[in-house]
């Protein structure tokens, strides 16, 4: 365990929950499982190290707080008593509103320096201790199997290193019954309020090193994991074109 700084958030690992000492900022837990992989490069090699700072330091004001992540919260539901999963947390736009209905939620964030504002974010909000930030990545959550209740990930499957084992890992880590939402806007197409100012700027899908979704694959994956997809395709999210995927766990 290493420990830098200062909060009192919660991290689980896989089937443990430790909380944060009152003097402490950020700390980061290799799980038991995490140990034959290097925890400190996983995650999209482009959202690491000073350049990905840099770069979604432009960013700041929509992913402290994002329309779309407040619909996608408000569509799935958060219950008071669920565990919940925020895929790809960033500093916690779509966190914090879920943390606000009384669940509890698991924020899955690979970033160091998203963490570590997270990590603040969280302290200083009410129910903060509903909180618990997790260094993980879509395939490897480290999140105990059968615990969450609900997830959720938006603008990041693009980043997801492969979908299959993405949606495999949502198939361990949900309840039965747990509800999957999956959300990634199309700044490429130009009824999105931002194409002029992304999308267009965009030659192909490589320009920034990211895949395009496609929602049959995802679907796809999901069936094959066991899960029954309600929706699959495109949907206005938030007034934005959006991929979206909507599945439970039976």
């Amino acid at each position: 365990m290493t420990v830098v700084g200062c909060t009192n958030v919660a991290v689980t690992t896989n089937a443990v929950a430790i909380s944060r000492p009152a003097n402490c900022c950020k700390t980061d837990v290799m799980s038991h499982d995490d140990h034959s992989h290097d925890h400190h490069s996983h995650g999209h090699e482009h959202d690491q190290g000073l350049k990905g700072m840099l770069r979604y330091l432009r960013f700041a004001p929509q992913m402290w707080k994002s329309d779309v992540n407040t619909a996608v919260v408000g569509r799935i539901g958060p219950q008071s008593g669920e565990t919940v999963m925020d895929i790809g947390a960033g500093i916690g736009a779509g966190t914090m509103v879920a943390a606000a209905s009384g669940c509890t939620v698991m924020a899955i964030e690979p970033t160091n320096y998203m963490r570590t504002i997270l990590g603040l974010r969280s302290r200083m909000a009410r129910g903060s201790g509903r909180v618990q930030i997790v260094d993980g990545t879509a395939e490897a959550t480290t999140v105990a199997s059968g615990s969450v209740d609900a997830a959720w990930a938006v603008n990041t499957m693009h980043h997801w290193m492969s979908i299959d084992d993405g949606i495999a890992e949502l198939a361990r880590v949900l309840a039965p019954g747990g509800r999957v939402l999956l959300v990634d806007e199309e700044f490429d197409n130009p009824s999105h309020p931002d194409f002029e100012s992304f999308g267009s700027k965009r030659d192909d899908e490589h320009s920034h090193h990211f895949h395009t979704v496609d929602p049959d694959q995802v679907s796809a994956a999901c069936s094959s994991a066991g899960q029954r997809v309600v929706f699959a395709g495109h949907d206005d999210i938030a007034g934005r074109p959006s991929i979206v995927i909507e599945a439970e766990r039976a």
